[in-house]
């Protein structure tokens, strides 16, 4: 059997597609297989998708209180920290929590795992295929 490759689908938010999935491909390039999330995994990612964006949420707010009360700033650049850093957490959350559906579901999932925002044992509840696909997307 040829060794397969991964390889990484568009995951901007503006390109989504019903191809927004991970397809292997063997070595001369052709598709040999893809991947979605299996109707188990999707519902404990629909439960476990609103624990990360509490989690995210949670960080947001303590750097906010963290920028906020900044000794060494005075008000207006307090307040201009404060703005840049909701700005750059806005778009995060966007690209992370957005568009909940079964076909980003994987995508989805490896951002969450890349901000951290699930436990080691929560993660590992996912099937064994998914938990394989989303560290194919991390490049692990």
């Amino acid at each position: 059997m040829p060794e397969l490759l991964a390889r990484k689908l568009p995951c901007r938010s503006s390109e989504k597609s019903e191809s927004d999935f991970i397809a292997f491909s063997d070595q001369s390039g052709r598709s040999s297989m893809t991947y979605s999330i299996s109707e188990s995994d999707w519902r404990l990612f629909r439960q476990l998708h609103s624990v990360a964006l509490e989690r995210f949420c949670r960080r947001v707010l303590d750097e906010i209180a963290r920028l906020s009360s900044d000794p060494g700033k005075n008000n207006h650049e307090r307040y201009l920290a404060v703005f840049q850093l909701m700005q750059r957490r806005d778009r995060e959350l966007s690209d992370v929590f957005d568009d909940l559906r079964r076909s980003t579901a994987l995508r989805q999932l490896a951002l969450i795992q890349s901000h951290e925002l699930l436990r080691e044992e929560e993660f590992g509840r996912f099937s064994a295929q998914t938990r394989g696909a989303v560290q194919i997307l991390l490049g692990e």
